[in-house]
């Protein structure tokens, strides 16, 4: 039997809420979000997509042509999300000329390892990287301002669509995939399940720890 993305969220519902659902995004939600907690995902973030736009552009190389169309679109949004982070930095004057906490560190060598891997792996890892942002800033509810903004960019209808036709080209490569790669691309979401989790941690925790060892800050 084929492996498809939905079984993969239907085999592992716990392990994607945990990357989907977090005290961040309630926290976003309910307008309680500490600035340096938020500014702290903000910055890294960035970072994250630096990487992210490389990754999806080694997807590219590997995919097949009838493929190019959607995954092409895909880069040409994140030209525009890279420029939209560095306004938003500028905004509440962060630096994004920082280095990687050892979250986004380790998040950008998978990333980079999962280029090496059959595109059945990395169509898969596409999406979900995609699906856990269109999912985790749509599941709290209506984000107050100034947080809205943000849960917009990934929430709305087109990115929704977007990640659907992701889905539906993992789905074809897959289908033609050995076990040995369908239990590879298994992994990979896994993966980034728990990758997702730990980045909402990280900014959370990390920003609350770094307030109570410098309480002037």
């Amino acid at each position: 039997m084929n492996l498809t993305c939905q079984q993969l969220l239907q085999n592992h519902p716990q392990v994607w809420q945990q990357a989907t659902v977090h005290p961040f995004l309630e926290r976003c939600y309910l307008g309680t979000i500490q600035p340096q907690q938020f500014n702290t995902w903000l910055v890294q973030d960035y970072l994250f997509v630096v990487e992210f736009t490389r990754f999806v552009a080694r997807v590219l190389a590997n995919a097949p042509q009838e493929h190019f169309d959607v995954i092409l679109g895909g880069l040409s949004a994140l030209k525009d999300e890279l420029n939209w982070f560095e306004a938003k930095a500028a905004e509440r004057k962060l630096n994004l000329k920082t280095q990687k906490q050892a979250t986004t560190t380790k998040y950008s060598q998978y990333m980079a390892q999962t280029n090496e891997m059959p595109y059945p792996v990395q169509a898969t890892a596409l999406w979900a990287i995609e699906l856990a942002y269109n999912q985790a800033w749509q599941l709290p509810g209506t984000m107050p301002e100034p947080y809205a903004e943000f849960a917009n960019r990934w929430g709305n209808r087109g990115f929704t669509e977007y990640v659907k036709l992701l889905e539906k080209q993992a789905d074809e490569a897959l289908a033609t995939a050995c076990d040995r790669i369908q239990k590879q691309a298994e992994s990979a979401f896994l993966q980034i399940a728990s990758l997702e989790k730990d980045f909402w941690n990280m900014a959370f925790y990390l920003a609350s720890q770094s307030s109570a060892d410098n309480p002037k800050n």
